[in-house]
């Protein structure tokens, strides 16, 4: 058991201050709280030392340590990132300059503005039944923008349409004012003569004062009239001629009738055989534009050409004809034809086969090539790039149309009909000849019912083979706004009716103008 304590006296009390006050003024600073206060830290000095206490609290000491040591850490690293701070800004990385590889991507010149949105739709009219395989185009002529597009970059059957392109060859390889000449020249025995054929199938075995389906055209009498003449006043001592030679050399003359035609053409009266000397484009009646056409357009032309030499006073009456070429350059007498102009004028309304391929073929001669059936696509592709059209893609077999091997894309027509729109280039001259819808031509009697409103407005080229309708032009629409188009619809054994579907997916553009959509 513990004693009690002991009251002490007044002088060890005195005494027991003393000392205390002692001790607080010797000890070290950071001792004085636990000294004054008397607390545990005091007691433990007093009883052991910091040995002591380091014994009796070995968790405390170690957890002060750590969190000095991380603060002492912790310190330096800030310290340290100041320090490298400074020295990058000081001393910058070095920056490398290097050349930018370019890009290969193509950039355009210009930025395309964009296009409005256009809700009207003919793609309906489009789908009709009677049109079978539709190849079509629709341009802004005046923007150039390509409105409407069914198969448009593919090369296909033109028909008729292609003598649009063969007049545009013409304009450019002959010129508006181009005339072709049928020449007489002496022959190389006594008493004979040679009719030489350059391409004028209008020359007309017609008396004075009535016209072919060519007003305007030559007449055989008066080249025979100036042969008389001539041949008299070169050979007075033997006046009569005797023998005609027929010359048709200008091209082949076997080269007469393409392969992929239909004989049915010149028999029903569409189209002769494509010879350089022929009188009426080879009609039996020269008056009718639809007329049976021979098998032997030059004998024709001969027997017509001996009889007028009769009829204009030949000594020796109506001489034999035979066939052979011209060597003498001599000329006794020759007629022209009228210009082309005016040849364009009576090829588009009517849509005259044998005046297309007659200018198809002169053109090939006046450019330089042979005049035959294979240089046409040459001729075309080679001469109608001066309008600025790619011809890509086009394959010529004839001037008419009338060959299902022709191929030509509807994109191409139409863009040829809006630089034939803008006018230039004697190009006005096939704007001016093009039947106009409900008018006048090949489209007189068409447009009609619902499609009357677009009669005036619509001037085409009409065109029909055994498998195909087709109609390209110009288009003034009902906004205003100026449209090209064409289109081929295109079946074997394809209706009539085709040439109504047509018509009136054509109104259906007038009605839409700019506002026509491709869907």
């Amino acid at each position: 058991m513990t004693e009690p304590e002991q009251p002490l006296s007044r002088r060890a009390l005195r005494d027991a201050k003393a000392s205390g006050r002692a001790s607080a003024s010797s000890a070290p600073a950071t001792a004085a709280p636990d000294a004054a206060t008397g607390g545990p830290a005091a007691d433990e000095a007093a009883t052991g030392g910091i040995g002591a206490f380091v014994k009796r609290h070995p968790r405390a000491i170690l957890t002060t340590a750590l969190s000095v040591g991380f603060l002492l850490l912790a310190t330096g690293a800030l310290f340290a990132g100041v320090s490298i701070g400074s020295a990058s800004a000081v001393e910058p990385d070095p920056v490398v300059s290097a050349t930018p590889e370019p890009d290969p991507r193509p950039l355009p010149a210009a930025i395309a503005a964009p296009s409005r949105l256009r809700t009207c739709s003919v793609d309906a009219l489009a789908r009709d039944p009677r049109l079978t395989t539709l190849f079509g185009s629709v341009i802004n002529a005046t923007t150039g923008e390509l409105l409407w597009d069914r198969q448009a970059a593919v090369p296909a059957r033109t028909a008729s349409v292609l003598k649009v392109l063969t007049a545009a060859v013409a304009l450019s390889a002959l010129g508006p004012d181009y005339r072709m000449t049928t020449r007489v020249v002496p022959g190389t025995t006594p008493g004979s003569v040679v009719l030489v054929g350059g391409g004028d199938a209008t020359l007309s075995r017609l008396p004075a004062g009535q016209e072919s389906v060519y007003p305007g055209a030559p007449k055989l009498a008066d080249l025979a009239a100036q042969t008389v003449a001539a041949y008299a006043a070169a050979n007075p001592d033997a006046p009569g001629i005797t023998e005609v030679v027929l010359d048709s050399t200008y091209w082949s003359s076997a080269d007469k009738w393409d392969s992929s035609w239909a004989r049915s053409e010149q028999t029903i009266g569409y189209h002769s055989e494509v010879t350089a000397l022929q009188v009426d484009g080879d009609r039996r009646e020269p008056w009718l534009t639809t007329s049976p056409r021979s098998t032997d357009p030059v004998g024709r032309a001969g027997a017509a050409f001996a009889a007028a030499l009769a009829n204009a006073g030949n000594p020796a009456g109506t001489p034999t004809t035979s066939l052979g070429s011209a060597v003498s350059t001599t000329v006794l007498a020759q007629v022209q034809s009228q210009p082309v102009k005016t040849l364009i004028g009576q090829m588009l309304p009517s849509s005259d086969n044998t005046l297309a391929e007659m200018l198809a073929r002169v053109s090939s001669r006046v450019i330089g090539l042979d005049g035959s059936a294979a240089s046409l696509s040459q001729t075309f592709t080679g001469v109608l790039n001066v309008y600025g059209v790619p011809t890509t893609g086009i394959s010529i077999r004839d001037g008419s149309g009338l060959s299902h091997l022709n191929a030509v894309p509807a994109q191409y027509v139409a863009e040829l009909f809006a630089v034939i729109n803008g006018g230039g280039q004697n190009l006005e001259i096939i704007t001016g000849a093009l039947p106009v819808a409900g008018v006048s031509g090949s489209l007189a009697s068409r447009f009609t019912g619902s499609n009357a409103v677009a009669r005036g407005a619509v001037l085409a080229k009409t065109g029909w083979i055994d498998t195909s309708y087709s109609l390209g032009g110009i288009v003034r629409a009902a906004d205003g706004s100026v449209l090209t188009f064409a289109f081929y619809a295109i079946r074997d054994g394809i209706g009539a009716d085709a040439k109504a579907a047509l018509d009136t997916l054509t109104t259906g553009v007038f009605t839409c103008g700019d506002n026509l959509s491709n869907n």
